[in-house]
């Protein structure tokens, strides 16, 4: 039998989403789930609505709950992550607010920027935890790893326990699909790409339809004439603008949404430039405001659920379950995944995470080589790959000079502060985190 553990199972959305995938599957409708979280009550209503789903499908599916992770991985031949290392508060919180007193504003904050380093610090050393027992106790399951920073955990991970099996999975290819289509009209079943570079910076170096024709002049000319973006399909409150105007300017069309990328680079967030946030739709402190919304949409979801007789169980646009049902049939899937550079990606640092098309079966997941990246996006990719790496060597070297280094070398962060003030924030963020970080990186607050 087939043994899933899910670790973060308190994050009950997408444990639906991944969980119920696998019983769409013949292979995996009879399959072991061992969900685990540090949460009791939360992980209580993930176990009902996984045991709703079950019934509802009519699967052989069993259900253990856990919060003991190790005894969770037990035997386990594939392990999802799917935690926030001191959640929405009062470290996401922290991240948004500190950064703020010191005149550097973000959208999201959990990929790069000082708001993604500091979630690196705290993620990677759980993420080596979960390693850890992989190894004494599944040491030849697979890890699907949907934690952010992604390439930051995905690089750490491999550095610290390169024998586990592990691939970093995210949903930004899937959901531009489905956004192009909604701007161009069409289905997003007739778009054929082709996506490379890093999480959350890759580009589509293939953009066409059914007939071989490219769809970057729809785009480009589409944008110029005013009619694209149109009022956005996935994220309401975050028109596209920036993505458009990045491609207007390099060429291509970057693989996450306009409020993520907006963070990544120099050019869209600066102090006194009201007119650009305004211009281009940029949602300043967006992610504490959906964090919020969210849980509170989840409670009144929760208790839609509890009064049902029943439980819809759709398919999801996540990949996991895909790769799972190709891994033990051994019918091949094609997805995107997060691996080390092993040289599927010559024009970026041997070791980096990267992100490519990749061939899912019997023998696991195998990235394919991408070898045509234009230098503009590689440039662009190195100045993110940069603040990855000396994070990725903080933490292995357990030295704090690089927390700082990393900082200074982010795009925006070095955009509008100085040397100075970014080790003043810096101290302020390692401070006002405390505990939640490794006791190598704790400064003392200040009195």
């Amino acid at each position: 039998m087939t043994k899933l553990t899910f670790i973060g199972a308190g994050s009950t959305i997408f444990m639906r989403n991944i969980v119920g995938d696998m019983l769409h599957f013949e292979a995996l409708r009879d399959a072991d789930i061992a969900l685990m979280d540090i949460d009791e009550a939360r992980l209580a209503q993930s176990e009902a609505l996984a045991r709703r789903m079950i019934a509802t499908m009519g699967t052989g599916a069993t259900v253990t709950t856990h919060t003991d992770q190790r005894r969770a991985l037990e035997d386990a031949d594939f392990v999802v992550t799917a935690f926030q290392i001191g959640g929405f508060d009062p470290c996401t919180i922290t991240d948004f607010e500190v950064p703020k007193r010191h005149g550097l504003r973000q959208t999201i904050a959990d990929t790069l920027g000082v708001g993604g380093i500091m979630r690196g610090l705290r993620t990677v050393p759980h993420l080596w935890r979960v390693a850890e027992d992989m190894t004494a106790v599944c040491p030849d399951a697979l890890l699907m790893q949907y934690v952010n920073p992604m390439a930051i955990n995905t690089w750490a991970l491999a550095e610290r326990f390169p024998h586990i099996r592990q691939v970093g999975l995210c949903h930004s290819v899937q959901n531009t699909v489905q956004e192009l289509a909604h701007d161009l009209e069409m289905d997003a079943g007739d778009i054929r790409y082709r996506v490379a570079g890093i999480n959350h910076v890759a580009f589509f170096l293939r953009l066409e339809d059914t007939t071989g024709a490219s769809l970057y002049p729809r785009l480009r000319d589409g944008y110029r004439a005013g009619r694209l973006p149109k009022p956005p399909l996935l994220m309401p409150r975050c028109p596209n603008r920036v993505r458009y105007e990045v491609m207007d300017h390099l060429g291509y069309f970057c693989t996450e949404s306009s409020e993520h990328l907006a963070e990544y680079v120099p050019w869209f967030i600066k102090r006194g430039r009201e007119d650009l946030v305004e211009d281009f739709a940029i949602p300043l402190d967006e992610y504490p405001k959906r964090c919020i919304e969210q849980v509170e949409a989840w409670k009144q979801e929760a208790a839609a659920l509890a009064e049902q007789a029943g439980v819809d169980v759709p398919k999801s646009h996540e990949f996991a379950a895909e790769m799972m049902n190709a891994i033990i049939t051994d019918r091949p899937f094609t997805t995107y995944g997060n691996l080390p550079n092993r040289g599927q990606i010559p024009q970026l640092p041997m070791g980096a995470a990267v992100e490519t098309p990749c061939l899912v079966d019997k023998n696991g997941v195998q990235p394919s080589v991408v070898t045509d990246i234009p230098p503009q996006l590689v440039a662009l990719m190195r100045s993110q790959i940069n603040v990855q790496e000396l994070t990725v060597r903080a933490l292995l070297d357990e030295d704090c000079d690089h927390i700082y280094h990393a900082a200074m070398m982010d795009p925006h962060t070095a955009a509008e502060l100085d040397l100075r003030q970014i080790r003043a924030l810096v101290d302020d963020l390692l401070a006002a985190h405390g505990d939640w970080l490794p006791s190598w990186a704790r400064r003392k607050k200040a009195a």
